[in-house]
């Protein structure tokens, strides 16, 4: 039987004018929901962060950058298991300092001592998760927080409609289209091939670090690079998209986030849904409760959304 590990990220910022209610609830009920679907929770196989009262500042468990960081790289770091992670706290943006962002921002996530030591941007994430999982893992994980849409840059990103229509957002594949179209008519009507070019670049410019294009084979696997390239069985369910922000809410008494209210519900209903429904579902329970954030769902590889075995 394969290895199961959890990461559990849950941060109040209690005390500070940043405090939020409901992180340490989610983490709390996604622990017992992961408990019924088979995840151990002893401490070889479950980590758990949050800045709950009674944690020291010196603990290795206190959500520090630092921490946050290597406790990822123990998540990722034996080939051949199944991995979960949660974060549950606030979301930001800071500026694309290597200006590969088309926004010219990056999504990040944002430890309890952010304001010594800054946040996490979706570099580092994709870094310490994606590039360096063990080979034979598969990874599924949750951001609940806000401009969470790209925190994680996958290539591939799938979102529901208002009527429940799942679209996938493909920057790599749309960008290789555009590129091929552009190649077509580079002999004939330059004006309109330059036009083609660009818009293709804005495309491979929200796939941050793909490095520089190759001056032939301009097809889709020329344009595959490292961020587009890793295939890696990662999944991310985040709470919205980039240019939104994601509820710390009150529901039925209780503190929570609403997306991960939202998800729980969803399991609750449908104990093993295939992506698809996962996505509609999620959507579905935000809207019925009058939340306007739209949950996205992002693959390393593209994939069949019809499938189940969503976390196992």
């Amino acid at each position: 039987m394969r290895r199961k590990k959890s990461l559990l990220i849950g941060i109040n910022y209690w005390g500070s004018k940043h405090q939020l209610q409901g992180c340490h609830a989610d983490i709390d009920n996604i622990a017992e929901y992961l408990s019924y679907r088979g995840y151990a929770n002893d401490h070889q196989s479950r980590v758990i962060l949050s800045d709950m009262p009674g944690v020291p500042y010196t603990s290795p468990y206190f959500p520090t950058g630092r921490n946050i960081l290597q406790a990822m790289d123990w998540l990722v770091s034996e080939p051949n298991c199944t991995l979960f992670m949660h974060y549950s706290g606030h979301g930001g943006q800071v500026e694309d300092e290597e200006g590969m962002s088309e926004t010219g921002m990056n999504d990040t996530i944002v430890p309890v001592d952010f304001e010594r030591n800054g946040q996490i941007n979706s570099t580092l994430l994709h870094r310490h998760l994606v590039t360096n999982m063990a080979p034979g893992c598969t990874l599924f994980i949750i951001l609940d927080c806000c401009h969470s849409g790209s925190a994680l840059e996958l290539p591939y990103v799938y979102r529901s409609s208002f009527d429940g229509q799942v679209n996938l957002l493909d920057n790599l594949k749309q960008g290789a289209r555009l590129w091929a179209e552009a190649r077509d008519v580079l002999d004939g009507d330059y004006g309109n091939a330059k036009h083609l070019m660009a818009g293709a670049s804005s495309f491979f410019n929200g796939l941050k670090h793909m490095g520089k294009l190759r001056e032939e084979g301009l097809d889709e696997g020329a344009y595959a690079y490292e961020y587009g390239s890793e295939k890696k069985l990662v999944t991310m369910l985040s709470g919205c998209r980039d240019d939104q922000t994601s509820a710390d809410a009150r529901i039925q008494g209780r503190s929570s986030g609403a997306m991960t209210w939202a998800f729980l519900q969803t399991m609750k209903r449908t104990p093993n849904p295939t992506y698809v429904q996962t996505l509609q579902m999620t959507r579905g329970f935000l809207d019925q409760s009058h939340y306007t954030q739209v949950p996205q769902l992002s693959t390393g590889v593209e994939m069949d959304l019809n499938r189940t075995g969503l976390i196992l």
